[in-house]
């Protein structure tokens, strides 16, 4: 029986030869009808409700990788699905100095009303797929903005960065390969992995499961053309990936 997708699921079905999963929190940047966060259309497409590109480039990544892809459907300002459920700042009440008026002041049973009506469904979506599925590498699809507004001299200069806490058996591959294809790679850059990581933490590493948790610059991949260009590239470093870790598996065993 096919599982059901919850609405805090945007799925893309895909092959199961490579044994792939994507995973995109923050693709949406959706408000559901009759929740008011109080800021502006404008806000709603910057980066503080949604990972700017992040969703076109996992949608052309499961295509040439033919692998399936979750994405998170609703913005980050209504639940951040790549924080742990008790966090506070799983509902932020402001971001990048950013205050986020419907957010201010929620009583717990609210705050415990949105966990179970939109981050729940969507962790418990994807920890069914890694079950069914039984990838062996999981890739975490972001996008980081090249400057944040509330550090005006802080500037991002990486293209790219690769994000892991514990586990950094696929990112020690992958990051010398960004590097020779020429891209400026972060190493636990724009910020690091070991602070903030709970998706893979969650459905990885809790598993032993390798994963490649990826950051593109927001400006690179500002519409589908560029996001395209990205997957280009992308695929087969994330193809030579998870090949090298299947060969140091065998070995191992």
């Amino acid at each position: 029986m096919a599982q059901s997708v919850p609405d805090s699921v945007e799925f893309i079905q895909g092959g199961a030869e490579r044994r792939l999963l994507l995973i995109a929190d923050h693709a949406s940047n959706r408000v559901p009808s009759g929740m008011d966060l109080g800021i502006s259309e404008a806000l709603l497409s910057d980066h503080i409700a949604v990972d700017i590109g992040a969703a076109p480039l996992t949608r052309a990544l499961a295509k040439r990788l033919d692998c399936p892809a979750v994405l998170g459907a609703w913005s980050r300002l209504v639940g951040d699905l790549n924080r742990e459920a008790d966090e506070p700042n799983v509902i932020p009440s402001i971001s990048d100095g950013w205050p986020i008026p419907g957010n201010e002041g929620l009583s717990s049973e609210i705050r415990q009303t949105r966990i179970e009506r939109y981050w729940k469904p969507y962790h418990a979506f994807i920890e069914a797929k890694v079950r069914d599925a039984r990838p062996t590498m999981l890739v975490g699809i972001h996008s980081f903005t090249p400057q944040l507004a509330s550090r005006p001299d802080h500037r991002r200069p990486w293209q790219i960065g690769i994000l892991y806490n514990s586990d950094d058996r696929a990112a020690r591959i992958a990051i010398p390969l960004l590097r020779e294809a020429g891209l400026v790679t972060g190493d636990n850059e724009p910020y690091s992995g070991q602070e903030l990581n709970a998706t893979m933490n969650r459905h990885a590493e809790a598993h032993g499961l390798p994963y490649l948790g990826i950051e593109v610059r927001q400006d690179l991949v500002t519409d589908e053309a560029a996001a395209g260009k990205w997957a280009d590239l992308l695929a087969p470093i994330i193809i030579q990936v998870a090949a090298t870790l299947a060969c140091d598996s065998s070995i191992d065993h």
